[in-house]
This record gives C-alpha cells, structure tokens and sequence, in this order.
C-alpha cells in the first residue's frame, strides 16, 4: 500500500486503532478519526516511532460538517485518499419496550448518519484515485456487525443499524464498482472492544453471560480482514466477509 492514503474513522480504539496499525505497516499514510484527540496522538506517536505517517484528526462525523472536514484535511495534508475505512460505530443494546430513546438515537446518528456522511465526502476522492492512482483501484470498507444478518431479541434498533449499513454498501457497490472503487462490508462476531462498555450495567451483565465461554475475536483479526480485502489485486474485490469467533453459534 506504498503511496497511498487510507482514513480511518472510529480510530482512537478497538478494531480502528488495530486496522490504523496494520495499513500503516503495508506502506499506507494513515488518517486518524475519532472524537478522542489524545488517543489518536498516542497511536500516532506509535506509528510515526515505526517508520509511518499519521495524521490526528480529531472530529464526531455524526456532523455533516465535520465529516466533510475531515476528509478534505486528509486529502489536503496528505495529497490524496485512496481507502476509507468507515469503522466509528456504537453498540447499545436492550429492548424496545421502555428503551431509553436517545440510545437509539445515539446508534442511527454514528451507525449510519456518520457512515452516510463520510462515505458522501470520500466518493470524489475514492473515484479519482482509482482513475489516476498507481494502483488503478480505491477501496471503501464499511464495518458492519453479525447484527447485520441475524435480528436477536434485545437489540432491534442495534441491528436495523447495521442491516441499513449492508443496504447502502450493496446499493453503493453496484453504482461505482465498474469504475474500480471497491465496495466491502465487514461483518465481526464478537470481538474483545471497548464496544459493549457503553451498555447499561443491566444489559452489559447480559453480554457478559451470552459470551462468557467463547473465546471473543481480537481486534487484530478484524484488521488482518481488513487488510486482506484492501491488498486484492485490482480485478478482485471481496464484497462481503462474515468473521465470528469460532466458539460463536450466532
């Protein structure tokens, strides 16, 4: 991935912090995205120590305006953008019945209005560097979840989510994958995060008993995915990848 660029949202942890190190050690220069600019120096302190190049930006892209900033310094810094990896995501899970609204408004606002946002900035840049990048292909990953293929009682807004985040990609895919810009959805298991930590105390209990005998994903395994997918040569594209724990039945 030498000379090229690749965004990352959500990178201040998780499979973003992960997916940020294992691109920026093929060769790609690195925008780092996420709302805690702390966290993004530190892993950008790391990437420079190895060699790399890493630019914080610090932004929510459930703004419009601020997704749209963000991309726009990372082509302006970095003179070009050739992967977005569409990762910021939030999971807070429970029933519908007496849901805490704002949860749910919390989840459309970062699942899919900041995916949606950031996607729309990204396109005109993706698009030029599949026509004059060195490699001739750009690529978008969109992190979805299981959730996005299976509905479970308990987490119906969480996964209306992520089956909207598999409707755009496809839909997205089919407009602009005969111009060489690669459309990928990435569907993990459960993985080791920080992203059940937002639950309540109640539902986070849950979680922990669900998954208390399966040895969970780390987010390194996410990222090799990742990586896989954006190092295809320029006529193969994987649209869709599903990893899960092994132990995971659903």
């Amino acid at each position: 991935m030498s000379g090229t660029v690749a965004l990352i949202t959500g990178a201040s942890s998780g499979i973003g912090e992960a997916a940020a190190l294992s691109l920026a050690s093929r060769g790609a220069s690195v925008a780092l995205v996420a709302r805690r600019a702390d966290r993004l120096a530190e892993l950008a302190d790391r990437i420079r120590g190895e060699g790399g190049v890493a630019l914080v930006v610090e932004a929510d892209v459930t703004s419009q305006e601020a997704a749209v900033a963000a991309v726009r310094r990372t082509v302006d810094e970095l003179g070009r953008l050739d992967t977005l990896v569409n990762n910021a995501g939030v999971m807070l899970l429970g029933p519908v019945v007496d849901a805490p609204v704002e949860e749910w408004q919390r989840m459309v606002s970062v699942n899919v209005l900041g995916l949606l946002y950031t996607a729309h900035a990204a396109l005109p840049h993706l698009l030029a560097a599949a026509t004059n990048g060195r490699r001739k292909v750009a690529d978008m990953v969109n992190v979805s979840s299981v959730a996005g293929r299976v509905a479970r009682n308990g987490s119906g807004v969480y996964n209306a989510t992520k089956h909207a985040v598999g409707a755009f990609s496809e839909s997205l895919r089919q407009e602009v994958t005969g111009r060489y810009v690669r459309i990928s959805l990435v569907e993990p298991g459960a993985v080791s995060t920080e992203l059940a930590d937002h639950n309540r105390p109640e539902i986070l209990e849950t979680i922990r008993q669900r998954f208390a005998d399966v040895e969970r994903l780390e987010a390194d395994d996410v990222a090799d995915t990742i990586a896989y997918i954006v190092t295809r040569p320029r006529h193969v594209a994987v649209n869709e990848l599903l990893v899960r724990p092994t132990q995971q039945q659903a």
